[in-house]
């Protein structure tokens, strides 16, 4: 991994809850003009926000908050009946617009940083969700553009295959999308959103399959859920 630059960010804190050390990764774009400019914003005492890491379109990671710490990324939302994302998480922000592709530098940037947290803190790869999984009213990030395919081919993530024709809202809950709070269709687009970005519509054959491939794989420890 190259070198990562350190710009210490004061917006951050101790995990809360007992939780000693993380077991997600929360994966975000910016939607901000540069790299630096998302930098500024996440140290900014008055904005109130932050996260561990952000990565450029050139590559270049910086490091604003301890991986140890909480850092404030992921706001109110809700994970495999956790709602405290922070306590849990590492959260990396991708220097992207949301509608542009995420360059080849950045992805190959994130998979170093992204393999290194795994190994450090045992973070199982389907431990490894979009902003959008968790809180799939307000957010859209990382984005239909955003290649989780590529992560899961080097076990970076997760990808479905073809499973049951099972109720997609019982597959969703187990996945860990909080179908009860925010409604089937939400937790849907999400998951679409990473899965299939090209589907649309009310939900399909091969919507239900995957849900049901990735619940099958993961039902006795969550995506996302606690270790």
């Amino acid at each position: 991994m190259g070198a990562v630059q350190q710009r210490p960010s004061p917006n951050c804190g101790p995990r809360k809850g007992g939780i000693s050390k993380p077991d997600m990764v929360v994966l975000h774009y910016t939607a901000m003009q540069s790299a630096e400019d998302a930098i500024c914003t996440l140290c900014d005492p008055e904005k109130e926000v932050s996260a561990h890491y952000v990565i450029g379109r050139d590559g270049a990671m910086t490091q604003l908050v301890d991986e140890a710490a909480r850092a404030w990324h992921a706001g109110s939302g809700r994970w495999a009946e956790c709602d405290d994302i922070n306590s849990r998480s590492i959260g990396i922000e991708l220097d992207n617009d949301g509608f542009s592709p995420f360059s080849a530098t950045l992805m190959d940037a994130l998979e170093d940083l992204l393999g290194g947290i795994l190994a450090r803190w045992e973070i199982p790869a389907h431990h490894v969700i979009a902003h959008s999984d968790l809180a799939p009213l307000r957010k859209f990030d990382p984005g239909g553009r955003f290649d989780w395919r590529r992560l899961a081919v080097q076990d970076l993530s997760v990808w479905p295959t073809w499973g049951e024709d099972l109720p997609l809202a019982e597959s969703l809950t187990a996945l860990g999308y909080g179908v009860a709070e925010f409604g089937v269709e939400p937790c849907l687009n999400a998951f679409r959103q990473r899965f299939a970005p090209w589907r649309d519509g009310a939900e399909c054959l091969a919507d239900r399959r995957d849900a049901a491939s990735l619940a099958a794989q993961f039902a006795v420890d969550p995506l996302g859920g606690a270790s």
